[in-house]
């Protein structure tokens, strides 16, 4: 059995059946549904940001690649008519080559979106969000998106959300076209966005400070250092690519150098650019 809304329009005291159908309204996925999203993305959740369309993956291009406020990434299918339980196994499909990428890769997709850098579009879309303190692609959720769902397809999203603490969810969207021609969207969800958004916060973590001095050895200090260098952080990048080069720079009598990869951990991984 599939979950659907049904509208009806008061006109003069009466009901009156609406137009519930994009196809019967002549609308459709790629050229509409698509791009109203684009337009007001607060639609799929207010703590997500639209950072690529179609954007290719392993398995073929997914609808939309999102990031939260979280640094999660966020997997966007979408289907102008009924959820069935096949497109959670395509979600996950393009989820585990997505989690996967780097910053790099996802600072490249999203200036082919917005033609922005990542880190230009996250400050200017998500207003008092520390950029410092987002782990980027740390954890990814999946968000389904369409006109109905079957049934079976809700039971497992629930499932997997009550038991796994998994991100996923969707979307089930209501079109009406009313007496008068005007277009309606509306939108009800599987889980509740703010359980969704707690089941997120949890995979955030923040590293208390203390002016204590420590009790480290050298090495336990290096081991440290290589597994911060390793981080996906913003202040990881600045250290190695812009601190790190400077300081080099400032102890050779600020001459400039050509950097090359010559700093590694004991698994002979590159950690930083030096002269």
């Amino acid at each position: 059995m599939a979950t659907r809304i049904k509208t009806w329009e008061i006109v003069d005291d009466e009901l009156k059946e609406t137009v519930e159908s994009m196809p019967e309204a002549a609308r459709k996925e790629k050229e509409h549904l698509e791009k109203w999203i684009k337009t007001n993305p607060k639609i799929l959740g207010e703590d997500i940001l639209i950072i690529g369309e179609q954007v290719y993956t392993k398995s073929g291009p997914l609808d939309f690649l999102g990031i939260d406020n979280s640094g999660n990434t966020v997997i966007v299918e979408l289907k102008r008519d009924r959820l069935s339980r096949e497109v959670l196994v395509q979600a996950i499909d393009y989820a585990s080559d997505v989690a996967s990428w780097g910053i790099d890769k996802l600072n490249e997709v999203c200036l082919e979106h917005s033609e922005q850098s990542l880190e230009d579009y996250i400050s200017e879309k998500f207003e008092g969000v520390e950029l410092e303190d987002l782990v980027i692609n740390k954890a990814q959720r999946l968000l389904l998106v369409g006109f109905s769902i079957e049934e079976s397809l809700s039971r497992m999203i629930e499932w997997l959300s009550s038991n796994y603490d998994l991100g996923v969810n969707a979307i089930i969207l209501n079109y009406i076209k009313t007496s008068s021609g005007d277009e309606l969207l509306s939108k009800t969800v599987i889980i509740p966005e703010e359980v969704e958004k707690a089941k997120t916060d949890k995979k955030k973590f923040k590293i208390l400070m203390s002016d204590e001095p420590g009790t480290y050895s050298d090495e336990e200090l290096k081991d440290l250092l290589i597994k911060y260098f390793f981080k996906e952080l913003y202040s990881v990048r600045r250290i190695k690519n812009v601190i790190l080069p400077y300081l080099l720079r400032k102890r050779h009598g600020g001459q400039v150098f050509t950097f090359d990869i010559t700093y590694y951990d004991t698994e002979n991984r590159p950690l930083f650019e030096s002269v």
